[in-house]
């Protein structure tokens, strides 16, 4: 697998999990389902997603090569962009008027 395609691979994989948590009622797409999930688990899960889609970047890095050496600032830019990605769903479920 070429590398753009792996970058295109783990934004699109960061696309679908950052929205995951306001696309559903299950707690990580796999719990039971619930009435009406409170914000704080959907905060919640976003932040176990955004560590496993970290791993899965760190495990492409590792497999093209020698995996760089990260400071406080990439993972805070990381994941000012996945909450980023994550204002799609967040629109959907909190701002969008639906009629009843």
């Amino acid at each position: 697998m070429s590398t753009s395609s792996q970058i295109f691979l783990l934004l699109l994989l960061a696309l679908l999990a950052a929205n995951l948590p306001f696309a559903n009622q299950r707690i990580l797409a796999v719990g039971p389902h619930r009435s009406a999930k409170p914000l704080v688990w959907r905060l919640a899960e976003l932040v176990v997603l955004y560590f496993l889609v970290g791993g899965v970047g760190l495990a492409l890095e590792n497999h093209g090569g020698q995996i760089s050496p990260q400071g406080w600032e990439f993972y805070a830019v990381t994941g000012t962009m996945f909450v980023t990605l994550a204002f799609p769903g967040f629109v959907f479920r909190y701002l969008m008027h639906r009629p009843h």
